[in-house]
């Protein structure tokens, strides 16, 4: 049985979507989305979208590498291989920061890609949106709103009422028909 995911308000140009962008901010929505054919510019500002978390991810990946690379190198030549040659100490962390740099590449560049994947709630083989008989101008010249109906302040008809205010040329409520496994 299929149950309502939300309303789609369907827009022309990006300077109306970027406006009903602004005024469902406004209006304290929390669980919406905005769908364009192309990036607009100031659209995160406009849904009051915080900076993204991907660069922590990407930092904790590379202090990981940088400091799997020196106890590596330490661990091998304090216990694992302890040979003295010409005097030298066991570590000294000159030596492998070739090794411990690469790591650091290395593991933020996993960082980055499994922050990504994390926050974006990656892969999404499915999506409510892609039942929408326009979905294919979503992707080529059409924009929308969407506000999903989990949202604290969704009600089927204010939320309607809401959003043809904004002068859309569509409003469609949205099923969302994923079948349960």
């Amino acid at each position: 049985m299929a149950k309502t995911y939300g309303y789609l308000a369907l827009f022309e140009d990006a300077p109306a979507i970027y406006q009903a962008a602004r005024s469902v901010r406004e209006a304290g929505y929390d669980k919406w989305d905005v769908f364009t054919p192309f990036p607009v510019h100031g659209m995160d500002g406009a849904m009051g979208l915080k900076r993204s978390q991907v660069p922590v991810f990407t930092l904790i990946g590379g202090v990981i590498g940088f400091f799997t690379g020196m106890g590596m190198a330490w661990f091998m030549g304090e216990f694992d291989y302890p040979l003295i040659v010409g005097g030298k100490p066991f570590f000294d962390p000159v030596f492998p920061f070739p090794v411990a740099y690469e790591l650091t590449i290395l593991l933020a560049a996993f960082g980055t890609l499994g922050g990504m994947f994390i926050t974006n709630r990656l892969p999404m083989h499915y999506h409510p949106v892609m039942n929408y008989d326009k979905f294919r101008h979503l992707t080529d010249d059409k924009f929308a709103v969407v506000i999903e109906s989990g949202d604290d302040l969704f009600s089927e008809e204010e939320t309607r009422a809401f959003l043809e205010q904004l002068s859309p040329t569509e409003v469609t409520l949205l099923k969302d028909e994923e079948e349960d496994l």
